[in-house]
Order: structure tokens, then sequence, then C-alpha cells
């Protein structure tokens, strides 16, 4: 067994819910996300499985954590926590999170990501940080509470700004270290302590691109899982300085006619709706 969750009087020898809306019955058709280490389990189709319990060949869940996340088109969705690449799962195969994205279902990438939050928030709380005593879930909300200090946590949620920036019919793209080869993208970083959103994306322009900027929008959000942010997405033009990408955070970075971009993230990513709505602005001018 991974580990046990008591939660309150609430405890269930067929499967242990950190959070206890419902218990899944074996012909309770649900959404089932699969999750191991930064890999989740999709089916030959690439989606997750879906179905009653009992027509999925699952092993016996009373030797894994399973937590309910929610409902998904319907569909009551459970997170089911893995052992690294777990041969007991079979008819599909375990893969990065990141490629959901090329199912171009956004709410089924959304769930994931959330299923691998939560995932990563019960490993990493087992103890209590403060007392080193074990943790217990807390049955009317997704906490870990420590009975001997009552010192409670909550999943981890780190804010980002990420922005769309314009020069005229030009967009800075910036290629990270860790991005995929050849793949440019906007400027994004998260917000320290004390910050506004509008400080934080000023501070990282500059960082990052060493311009300022102005007439800064904001326009949409999007959780992202890697490991636990909140992209909060702007548009902003160029307002002064010349370009000098900082070496420490990205390869390179320059500014690209709307008409002749390079790659950039894929549809499903707040990056490239961004890029979408600067584009729709220059367009309009």
């Amino acid at each position: 067994m991974l580990f046990s969750i008591k939660i309150g009087d609430l405890y269930s020898k067929e499967c242990n819910l950190v959070k206890p809306y419902v218990k899944p019955s074996k012909d309770e058709p649900a959404r089932w996300f699969i999750c191991s280490a930064g890999d989740v389990f999709v089916t030959e189709n690439g989606n997750v499985p879906s179905g009653p319990m009992a027509s999925l060949n699952f092993p016996d869940l009373s030797q894994y954590t399973v937590v309910y996340l929610g409902e998904l088109r319907e569909r009551p969705c459970y997170l089911i926590v893995a052992d690294l690449n777990d041969p007991a799962f079979v008819g599909g195969e375990f893969v990065p999170l990141r490629s959901l994205l090329s199912v171009h279902d956004e709410e089924q990438f959304a769930m994931a990501g959330r299923a691998r939050q939560v995932m990563d928030f019960i490993n990493q709380h087992r103890f209590c940080g403060r007392c080193g005593a074990r943790m217990q879930a807390v049955d009317w909300e997704l906490a870990m509470h420590c009975q001997q200090c009552n010192h409670r946590c909550y999943p981890r949620v780190s804010p980002c700004i990420i922005v769309a920036i314009r020069k005229e019919n030009a967009l800075l793209l910036a290629r990270g270290k860790r991005h995929k080869q050849g793949v440019y993208s906007v400027l994004a970083g998260f917000v320290e302590p004390g910050e506004s959103l509008e400080q934080a994306l000023a501070r990282e322009v500059h960082e990052e691109a060493g311009i300022e900027v102005c007439d800064i929008e904001y326009q949409l959000s999007q959780p992202w899982p890697f490991p636990h942010s909140l992209m909060m997405g702007f548009t902003a033009q160029w307002q002064s300085g010349d370009l000098h990408i900082d070496p420490v955070e990205l390869e390179t970075g320059d500014w690209f006619a709307i008409n002749d971009l390079p790659d950039t993230p894929p549809e499903g990513t707040i990056a490239h709706r961004l890029i979408e709505i600067a584009i729709g602005k220059a367009q309009q001018e």
C-alpha cells in the first residue's frame, strides 16, 4: 500500500479517500486519472480510462490511494496514485502529462493537471513540517492536518505572470533553456512575496529582456501543473529600452514579425492563446 489516510471517522478498506465526497462503486461510470510521478495512464486512444470500474480491469484499489477530483462533462473523476510505471494497469501506458495537450481536450488536460497537483500534495505532506508527526487528511476540504501541533497544510499554488509583448507588428519571443528545441514562447515568471501582478510583470520583463513596457492588459489565466503554477496572462506594449536577453534564464530571444513567427507553444497552452490575442491586436491597428 502506498500509504493509508484516515479521514476523521471515515475510513474505507476498499479505498482511501482524501476528499470523501463519494465512494466510487464498481458500476459507476467515471473518468480515472491514474498518476505515477510525472506521468498519467492513457488508453490506446490517448485518453484517460473512462467507464465503470468493473469494466476496466483495474487492480484491487484497496492497495491504492484514491481521491475524488470533481466532475468532467457530468462524470465524476478520480485520482489513483500509482507506483512508478505500475504494471498492474493494463490496456494502455503511462505517458508524460504534457502529452495530453496533443489530444486537444483542454478540459481533460486541466483535470489531469489537478490530479497531478493533488498527488504531489499528498506525497509531500505525509509528515508535519513543523513537528514531524504523521499528517491526516481533513474530511471536508483538501488539506492535511497534524493532530499533534494543529499545523494544517493546503495544496501549494504558485502565482506566475506570463505576457505577450508587442512592438508595432512584432512580438517578443524567447527560448528558455528547458524549452523544446526550436520552440519560442512569451516571457513568464513567478510573483515574489509582496508584489502585485503588475509589479512582477515589470520586474520579470526588465530582468529577462532589459526593456520597459506599457499598456498592460490582463487577458486570461490557466492552472499549470509544472509543478503547481497559476499562470495569469497579460498583453503589453514595448515602451523603451534595447533588448538584452538574460543568458542565465534564456538561451535566446528577439522581436519576430507577426507574419513570420518561429515554432511556438501548442494549442491548449496559455502562451499560444496570448500570442493569438497579441497578433489580433496588431492586425486591428
